[in-house]
């Protein structure tokens, strides 16, 4: 059914397209999945029972319009945003590409959501059970972008069951340079220092994840991993998209300026998460984005590192029900192989 309606779809601008499917979200005639569909896929990290590994990235719920209704298809966590303190338009438009010969996106968005207090609203409405993060971004003209994820975190912590911040987007003009290690420091430093400082307890524990980028020198990478061991990040989220383009790209559309995600991204995130395992000995929780789009790409992350997973691009190829059916293929490929539990199969492919 979806391969009909996707059609329709792909014939319209694609931040139309994703406007409606937020529409028909709010809707509510979307029938209601379980995201608990086996115990082997149940995992624990950062204090969080997760029903499943497989969740949704940051960037198709930025404002947190529809929590609720994406809890309800299957996932076994959700991350809206990316939210900034003040609402912004982003960049001009049209700003969304697909590129649908290579399964990919190219977005040059620009953080575009309407700030913190609409997030707000949305993240303290009522909604099903189920985990919930916030993906924070800072402002393009602020003069204080670490000050930008403090207020986030102040702001959705009493929200949210963990808090992300992503440095790594290619669409602010220099934000990307936060993650370099002096940068990396002052960010993480100010902000475990804000955790300590928020007010009821359940907060002051809230876990913080760093979202980094793809295209990193071996030097970022060892940066990276040293100082989230030294802070004690509670996880990496590997990886946002990417502004290389790969040779295979076929589609007309790869020479749009922006972020790359889909299928494309594969092979070099599945490379980065084997090499942040090694570099942080196992040590920090690590969840695999970019280029997942099947039980079997779930699965080779995860044997690469990765705790949890996350897609987002997939979804507009493969449907709004894609985590419930990856869901079920990946705990089938978990007792083939005689795992007994996601934890059993966590970089296996990778010597430490």
């Amino acid at each position: 059914m979806y391969k009909l309606l996707s059609r329709a779809l792909f014939l319209m601008d694609p931040e139309k397209a994703h406007g409606l499917s937020i529409k028909g979200l709010q809707s509510g005639l979307m029938k209601a999945v379980p995201a608990d569909v086996d115990p082997v896929l149940n995992i624990s990290r950062f204090g969080l029972d997760f029903p499943n590994p497989i969740g949704l990235s940051a960037g198709f719920d930025k404002n947190g319009d529809v929590l609720d209704s994406l809890l309800g298809l299957g996932f076994g966590f959700v991350e809206a945003g990316s939210v900034t303190p003040r609402a912004q338009d982003g960049n001009p438009k049209p700003r969304v590409f697909r590129l649908e010969e290579d399964k990919a996106v190219i977005n040059r968005l620009g953080f575009n959501n309407r700030g913190l207090q609409a997030a707000i609203s949305n993240f303290s409405k009522p909604r099903r059970s189920g985990i919930v993060g916030a993906n924070l971004g800072a402002n393009k003209t602020s003069e204080d972008r670490i000050g930008d994820y403090v207020k986030g975190l102040e702001a959705l912590s009493p929200f949210s069951d963990y808090v992300t911040v992503n440095i790594s987007s290619p669409n602010t003009p220099g934000l990307r340079a936060l993650q370099g290690r002096g940068e990396l420091e002052e960010l993480l430093g100010r902000l475990m220092e804000a955790r300590k400082n928020l007010p009821r307890e359940r907060e002051q524990n809230i876990p913080l994840l760093l979202k980094i980028a793809p295209d990193l020198t071996g030097e970022d990478k060892e940066d990276i991993a040293t100082v989230a061991k030294s802070t004690n990040l509670d996880g990496l989220i590997i990886n946002n998209t990417t502004i290389t383009r790969p040779d295979s790209l076929r589609s007309g559309q790869k020479t749009e300026t922006g972020g790359l995600s889909g299928a494309p991204l594969k092979p070099i995130a599945q490379e980065l998460m084997a090499d942040m395992y090694k570099l942080t000995g196992g040590d920090i929780p690590l969840v695999g984005v970019g280029g997942i789009a099947s039980a079997e790409d779930a699965y080779a992350r995860i044997r690469a590192g990765a705790s949890l997973i996350q897609f987002y691009s997939a979804m507009v190829y493969e449907g709004p029900y894609l985590a419930h059916h990856m869901a079920k293929g990946l705990a089938g490929l978990l007792k083939r192989d005689g795992y007994s539990s996601v934890e059993d199969a966590i970089g296996v492919d990778v010597k430490l």
